[in-house]
């Protein structure tokens, strides 16, 4: 993790442009079916919004790059199942990861239009659920009505930990300078992913188990 994290971190850096970017990319490809799975969006916006405290980014930036780049990779995703349908689902790549989008699917039809409010705070079907609700003919203006505020629920939570992280090692610790906090942002960086992606299996694997049990025909 630090020799993908360091590196970045020191070079984005000083050239904020350029992290403004990555921050937009990362949000935007975790979005994106099956490559979502493999790029660690999460982790990204986390590393890079420690870079806040010390003053080489500007948190409503940071904020805002996040934002646009959910919005656009959500879109994206439901409008190719909205113009797709169900075909989509059973096309390349999605046919390599049948178990996710059977899951994604009954995600979606267990909790109706606010699967895609829940879906930003599960990671293993995040990138799935948009094409999905596109692709079961959810409506455009219902599928937007959730999925903005969701994201900017999700922004925050997951730039805020990063950014009151290391600044509390700032005050507490006296570590003024980023050579300094690097070295302490991974570890950061791995808590936060994990309480975040873990409330959302948590809450996502209570909900399952709730409707499984409501299921059972009584005797």
């Amino acid at each position: 993790m630090t020799s993908f994290l360091d590196p970045l971190i020191s070079f984005v850096a000083a050239h904020p442009w350029l992290a403004y970017l990555t921050l937009f990319l990362a949000a935007l490809l975790e979005a994106v079916p099956v490559v979502g799975s493999v790029v660690p969006g999460s982790t990204i916006i986390l590393a890079l919004s420690a870079l806040v405290p010390g003053g080489e980014l500007k948190l409503p930036f940071v904020l805002l790059a996040a934002a646009f780049g959910a919005v656009l990779g959500d879109g994206s995703a439901y409008w190719i199942g909205h113009r797709r349908q169900r075909e989509i689902l059973n096309t390349w790549p999605l046919t390599n990861y049948p178990r996710v989008v059977a899951e994604s699917e009954s995600f979606f039809r267990r909790f109706g239009t606010w699967a895609v409010f829940f879906a930003r705070f599960v990671p293993p079907i995040r990138a799935f659920v948009p094409v999905t609700a596109g692709a079961l003919g959810m409506a455009p203006a219902k599928f937007y009505a959730v999925n903005i505020p969701a994201i900017l629920v999700w922004a925050p939570a997951h730039v805020l930990p990063g950014v009151l992280a290391v600044s509390a090692l700032h005050e507490y610790a006296g570590l003024h300078h980023h050579e300094h906090v690097g070295k302490h942002i991974w570890i950061l960086t791995v808590v936060a992913v994990a309480i975040i992606g873990g409330l959302g299996i948590w809450y996502y694997r209570r909900r399952r188990n709730g409707v499984a049990a409501t299921a059972k025909p009584r005797a």
